[in-house]
């Protein structure tokens, strides 16, 4: 599924299966629409960390977010390059052999230098970005954060000009001599299902789950 030119930064060129690399803006932030947990990875003295993350997109920019004394939050607004990835399981791929055993899935990687949201209406709009991003609607009626919890965050802006996608789909890829072994091979198809919403002891019996609870989807 290799789509548009290839990208300009060699790092960002899918070698492994390069006919399941994508590199237009429109898969990309399909993929970071629908999903919901980016790895963050950084280097902190030599040694390589990776941390998850809630995130939103925002056209061509990834508003990430985290406690002003976080460890990585500090190291991104230092400058240190990151890699951000995200990924979205669609379903285990079984074939005849155990070594063409493989899985279905769409993921994005981002490379780049996050810069650090110091203005006051940009912050909260990079925080509400997040909000929105797990569950549209919520702005509208959650309390938005106050001076000292703005004060306490940091929220992190991130390009996606340096992004690519990685999408595999279909069936197992077997070796013609094993297409007569009496073995099932095929795809165990994989989606994330959310149950009946419970409430909190303290919200008042007037209050209703609101629509875009009780009709949560992704």
């Amino acid at each position: 599924m290799q789509s548009r030119a290839l990208p300009s930064s060699p790092r960002l060129r899918v070698r492994r299966h390069p006919e399941r690399g994508a590199y237009d803006a429109q898969t990309v932030h399909a993929i970071l629409d629908e999903a919901m947990i980016a790895h963050v990875g950084f280097i902190d003295d030599q040694t390589p960390v990776v941390i998850p993350a809630a995130y939103g997109r925002d056209g061509d920019n990834l508003y990430l977010h985290g406690s002003a004394v976080a460890l990585w939050s500090k190291r991104m607004a230092e400058g240190a390059p990151v890699c951000v990835t995200v990924t979205l399981f669609d379903g285990l791929v079984l074939a005849r052999s155990t070594f063409k055993h493989s899985m279905n899935y769409r993921s994005v990687m981002v490379f780049g230098t996050a810069q650090l949201v110091s203005e006051r209406e940009e912050k909260l709009h990079g925080l509400e970005c997040i909000v929105e991003h797990l569950v549209p609607g919520r702005s509208r009626e959650a309390r938005p954060p106050n001076e000292k919890e703005l004060t306490g965050t940091s929220v992190l802006r991130l390009s996606l000009s340096q992004s690519s996608a990685k999408v595999r789909s279909g069936g197992p890829l077997d070796d013609e001599d094993d297409f007569a072994r009496p073995v099932w091979a095929g795809v165990l198809p994989a989606s994330i299902g959310y149950g009946t919403p419970i409430p909190d002891a303290l919200v008042p019996p007037i209050v209703n789950v609101p629509d875009y609870i009780s009709l949560y989807d992704r």
